[in-house]
């Protein structure tokens, strides 16, 4: 019985993370959530996990956050932050390699106190408005924003889903994981705009003077005063060390109690999918420790030196590339837990399992959501094009993380 157990729920795990990697199950129509829920389910069904153990497996924390944040971010989009922030930037940026670097840097900042896929949303369409009328290739700067967005985002708890599930399990202050990481994104972000520079030279070789006029956002100004005060507040809050989940969920609950928007315009920005696969995946991870993480196993792990920095992060780099960050780092949970050194161990993950998204295109949510709104305005991003920057930026980035953990945290 226990042999069949065990093997029931290691085809369930394999069945459950190649689905979620792929997005679909071939002949069916369920997207990552539902193929997460339905492996917690058939976990369950088993008898991997009871159903009291499955409940205590998903880090409510970590829900929380997400839901606290998603709410703040929705009402900074909604009152037209993003786009004032963005447009104003953009108009002041002259010359051709100012305008790259002000992307770069107004995506990555946003992106790290802020989910970075919404940045993604508001920046890719505003750039090839600016980039259309200004007449200029559009590429290089579309591709700014989706590296210097998964760049910007590691720099903080706050800036990627994968992040607030470390700062749920790690524990890490917020402030000790920005001190930590926010030298490694403003080094990528560096790195980022000079790749662009350099390999897409034809359109920063000639100096010419920009003029760019995005067209003015629908600005709601009462709301927007509040949602930014609120935000600050929120951040204020998560440096100042309170419970990060808290500080996010109080911001939102804040945000609700208006008579400027309704209240369904926010739900419909809150992403109920996400919730859903992380808690899915909570579960299978769960079951799968329970039930598949031998002694025999965990000195395999170990043979592979994963407290090794530089091990750690190609090890990480490589998995989530595999199987997509979220469930790289819940698949990495078990065994990282009891090597020394932890708080090194975590931020090497969360370094390495957000860079590695900018390998290539289809490496992050964020890409994605930048090829697709520029396939909307009728421009290509091609993988061969991406890749070219990808690669050598990840490497790089990769590279810079890993010396700069090994030398300052510990």
């Amino acid at each position: 019985m226990m042999i069949s157990v065990t093997f029931a729920t290691a085809i369930i795990f394999v069945f459950t993370y190649v689905g979620v990697a792929l997005g679909s199950i071939p002949g069916l129509r369920l997207d990552r959530a539902g193929i997460a829920l339905t492996g917690a389910a058939l976990m369950m069904a088993v008898g991997a996990i009871t159903p009291e153990e499955a409940y205590r497996a998903i880090d409510l924390d970590t829900l929380a956050l997400l839901l606290g944040m998603m709410i703040v971010v929705a009402h900074l989009k909604l009152s037209g932050f993003f786009r004032l922030v963005s447009g104003w930037a953009l108009a002041h940026a002259h010359s051709p390699l100012l305008l790259l670097a002000t992307v770069a840097v107004t995506t990555g900042i946003l992106s790290a106190f802020l989910v970075n896929d919404t940045v993604c949303l508001i920046m890719a369409p505003l750039v090839v408005e600016v980039t259309r009328s200004l007449r200029r290739d559009p590429i290089p700067y579309l591709l700014a924003v989706a590296m210097a967005s998964n760049i910007g985002s590691t720099a903080t708890i706050t800036g990627n889903p994968q992040n607030m599930i470390i700062g749920m399990i790690s524990r890490i202050p917020y402030s000790a994981f920005a001190a930590a990481l926010t030298p490694v994104a403003a080094a990528g972000l560096a790195l980022v705009t000079l790749l662009l520079a350099v390999l897409f030279w034809r359109e920063f070789r000639r100096p010419a003077q920009l003029v760019a006029k995005p067209s003015p956002p629908r600005l709601h100004q009462p709301q927007l005063i509040k949602a930014v005060v609120v935000t600050l507040g929120v951040v204020a809050a998560f440096f100042a060390g309170v419970p990060v989940a808290k500080a996010a969920l109080l911001g939102g609950a804040l945000l609700l109690v208006t008579r400027a928007i309704k209240a369904h315009k926010v739900y419909r920005e809150i992403d109920g999918a996400l919730l859903l696969m992380f808690a899915g995946l909570f579960v299978v991870v769960a079951a799968a420790e329970k039930t598949l993480l031998t002694p025999e196993t965990i000195g395999a792990a170990q043979s592979l030196h994963l407290g090794n920095v530089y091990v750690l992060t190609t090890a990480t780099a490589l998995l989530s590339n595999i199987i997509s960050n979220v469930p790289a780092v819940l698949a990495l949970k078990p065994f990282v837990q009891g090597l020394a050194d932890p708080n090194r161990i975590w931020l090497v993950i969360a370094m390495s399992a957000t860079l590695a998204g900018n390998l290539t295109l289809v490496g992050s949510v964020a890409n994605l959501i930048v090829a697709e709104r520029a396939r909307a305005a009728g421009i290509t991003v091609s993988f061969w094009a991406y890749c070219r920057v990808g690669i050598p930026l990840t490497v790089g980035t990769l590279a810079i993380g890993a010396w700069w953990l090994s030398k300052t945290v510990g």
